[in-house]
């Protein structure tokens, strides 16, 4: 059925096929037993011996297994409910600037179908931080943790961009599960120089800072570059551990183009199938870093229940999602989930949970440790 609703969509431009789906999922969410009943046929996987357990705790979170949904497809928060009844078990939205944004001029969106890849240079555009606490305080169904991802105007200089974070955590953070800063996107200019070291370090303190007053106790997650080197990578997960961070999301989108193709010059960040190399190395970097002391979430190039499993091996307890929705439609959680309760069991996993990291746990002990 998606096959054939996908040829259709795919006939529009990207942004257009963007804002079409997310109409529908926006006004699904009006029908919230409609949303419950998608939900359960969503998560209701085909029985098998032995049980698989894929509840997931992760920085203070407890979600219904590993399968999250990655900012940037739901900017505003307007399709929360209808999200959910895909089956994801946590939401992120955003990213969230304080002011709106138009973002960067059109066209700024662009399918890679052969790749199972987009390449995009939205730039941020979201309605701004007041809008969309208005519309979380509307309460929308939420059977899992809702995330918000925040970052900084355009227009706010690189040295004050910390007020940015700050505005957006406090308007925000009351009304999300977990908060997400947002110093990696490629479509913003010089955001990406926030991932150095000390400012780094001053940027999430102040965060960690304001979300105690306004929300305590509320996670606080860094998503990191796919095209940080093996010792910037390091460094962050060493900051972040300094200043109060509960857990690292690897990773947002590439500048590279590990392919030939007509568009693969076009400026932006790359994200789908051939990000999947680069999103899981940077992983896997990080968990060896952070040795179980950071919550890591995975995400880039997630496709297939081997993707799935693959990041989870390598430290992740939340994988998350975008492109490949695009691509393989709403049935996607499903499948993904079905397939990855299989490969614990072919693997003699009884709980995801004792999956995660075994692949960094190997290597550790290989390493006498």
């Amino acid at each position: 059925m998606y096959r054939f609703l996908r040829r259709l969509l795919f006939l529009l431009p990207p942004e257009r096929a963007h804002a079409l789906g997310m109409g529908l999922l926006a006004l699904l969410g009006r029908w919230p037993w409609l949303c419950r009943t998608l939900r359960r046929r969503a998560l209701t996987l085909p029985a098998r011996a032995p049980p698989v357990d894929l509840t997931i705790r992760t920085a203070g979170l407890t979600l219904a297994h590993p399968l999250a949904l990655a900012a940037g497809l739901d900017k505003d928060g307007h399709a929360v409910a209808g999200l959910f009844a895909l089956g994801f078990a946590a939401v992120e939205v955003g990213t969230v600037t304080p002011r709106p944004q138009a973002g960067n001029p059109r066209p700024r969106l662009y399918r890679l179908p052969e790749h199972g890849a987009l390449i995009n240079r939205l730039g941020f555009n979201n309605a701004g931080a007041e809008a969309a606490a208005a519309r979380l305080r509307r309460g929308p169904w939420r059977p899992g943790p809702l995330g918000v991802n925040v970052g900084k105007n355009r227009d706010t200089l690189l040295e004050a961009a910390a007020g940015d974070y700050l505005a957006c955590t406090a308007a925000l953070a009351p009304l999300a599960d977990y908060l997400v800063v947002n110093a990696s996107s490629p479509n913003t200019p010089g955001l990406r120089q926030l991932q150095e070291p000390e400012r780094l370090a001053a940027l999430l303190r102040a965060v960690r800072a304001r979300l105690e007053a306004v929300a305590p106790g509320t996670p606080l997650l860094l998503k990191i570059a796919p095209d940080l080197g093996e010792e910037a990578v390091d460094a962050v997960v060493d900051v972040a551990l300094d200043a109060g961070a509960d857990g690292l999301i690897a990773t947002n989108t590439t500048v590279t183009r590990p392919f030939a193709h007509p568009l693969a010059r076009q400026e932006g960040g790359l994200s789908g199938r051939p990000l999947r190399a680069l999103a899981a190395s940077t992983l896997r970097r990080a968990s060896r870093r952070a040795d179980g002391r950071l919550a890591l979430w995975g995400a880039g190039g997630v496709a297939t229940a081997e993707d799935v499993y693959e990041r989870v091996r390598a430290g992740a307890s939340v994988v998350q999602l975008y492109t490949a929705l695009v691509f393989e439609g709403p049935g996607l959680v499903g499948r993904l989930l079905s397939g990855l309760a299989e490969l614990l069991r072919r693997d003699g996993f009884s709980r995801v949970e004792d999956a995660v990291g075994a692949d960094a746990g190997r290597r550790r002990a290989a390493g006498g440790g």
